[in-house]
């Protein structure tokens, strides 16, 4: 019967890559691809990540399973940096387990979500595409609500999402650095967010898959642990993708919070009996380096310092978009003020295909861009193409 499948529509950004890639020019800009890159173009292996790999080589003894919770000691040496050094298991209340990438604990996650019994989950808009993918294909019912107006959050919509939540809703919100919008609650908001989830029925879903890469790790955890102190339970999806650089090695973690600690051990059994059932158990490799960095003093201090130098690249890139301004038909300052990879940039469609078709500049049809993809030798000229197809 595979005859009576039907064709799925391409992945837009896999398309992306492939036009980039066939654009015989040498001055041409990708912007739409997700991974940092350096001031040369580059996304190498952090130099903590090979040590730790070297470490891995010489004294791993076995390659046997582990199970579908993964590695244990790269799950907790994690916790303090999510939750806080002073109490990371809230008094016992939070217990997690590896996965495959932060995509794998998003999966799980709303599976899981899915068994407790709900039904629906909120979902800002934009958010990233995979958000509203994966709860279609557990048929989950997504609510929508706008996650931005301008340069700041959208907190009127975001209220009213929450009032007019039923019994049986989750909600998902990104912990930092907003994919695709840059747009981040400031404190004040995630303050006024963890009281307004108190007061509700409403199971958050928190997604942590940029710490580092927005305002530093203690910083950009406030929202996630704000939260936490509130609600009774949630659900807490990590990755290492991003601020380990180990895209294609796929590290995530799932965490849950629960009101009482001896209900743990039956969340989580949940967790693994629905892992084994999707992948058995987690890749190992670049979890176990994980776990050897944060074992060694030398090598965490060397991982910060990559992430703190990755970080105010970004940031350096966001000011100089910042320091342009109107440019064009568009305005650049609110760049400067977001955080993480992206930002929206609000262009037509006719627009964006301009600046593929005319500067060799690509990134997504949204007008999402990965600011990362931007350096001194290319950004004059991003710029230049903004204010010429915009004018």
């Amino acid at each position: 019967m595979l005859n009576d499948l039907k064709q799925q529509p391409a992945d837009a950004l896999l398309a992306l890559i492939k036009l980039h890639n066939n654009d015989p020019r040498a001055d041409k800009i990708d912007l739409g691809v997700g991974v940092y890159k350096t001031a040369d173009g580059d996304t190498p292996v952090f130099a903590a990540i090979k040590a730790a790999e070297q470490k891995l080589v010489e004294e791993q003894d076995s390659k046997a399973y582990l199970g579908p919770e993964g590695d244990m000691g790269f799950v907790e040496k994690l916790m303090p940096y999510v939750f806080g050094k002073a109490n990371p298991t809230m008094d016992g209340r939070i217990e997690g387990m590896q996965t495959p990438g932060g995509t794998g604990s998003l999966r799980l996650a709303l599976a899981m979500v899915k068994r407790a019994g709900y039904k629906r989950v909120i979902v800002g808009k934009p958010s990233w595409p995979n958000h509203n993918q994966i709860c279609a294909d557990l048929g989950l019912e997504v609510l929508e609500f706008n996650h931005a107006t301008g340069a700041g959050a959208d907190m009127d919509a975001l209220r009213g999402a929450i009032a007019t939540a039923q019994e049986g809703d989750a909600i998902l919100l990104h912990g930092c650095c907003h994919n695709p919008t840059g747009i981040d609650y400031t404190r004040a908001e995630w303050d006024e967010i963890a009281g307004l989830l108190a007061a509700s029925t409403i199971l958050p879903v928190l997604d942590l898959a940029y710490q580092g890469l927005g305002q530093g790790m203690e910083e950009d955890a406030y929202g996630l642990r704000r939260v936490l102190a509130s609600v009774p339970e949630a659900l807490i999806c990590y990755s290492c993708d991003k601020n380990f650089g180990l895209y294609r090695d796929r590290v995530g973690a799932l965490y849950a919070m629960v009101a009482d600690p001896a209900d743990l051990a039956k969340v989580m059994s949940n967790g693994h009996s629905l892992a084994r059932a999707n992948w058995s158990q987690p890749p190992d490799h670049g979890g176990a380096a994980v776990r050897v960095i944060l074992e060694d003093e030398a090598l965490t201090a060397q991982w910060l310092a990559e992430l703190d130098e990755m970080r105010e690249r970004m940031r350096g890139v966001r000011a100089k978009l910042q320091a342009a301004g109107k440019t064009g038909g568009v305005d650049l300052t609110p760049v400067g003020l977001q955080n993480g990879l992206f930002s929206i940039i609000p262009f037509t469609p006719e627009q964006v295909q301009a600046m593929r078709s005319e500067y060799g500049i690509y990134f997504a049809a949204s007008g999402r861009i990965n600011v990362a993809g931007l350096t001194d030798g290319n950004i004059d000229q991003f710029i230049a193409a903004v204010a010429a197809v915009t004018a």
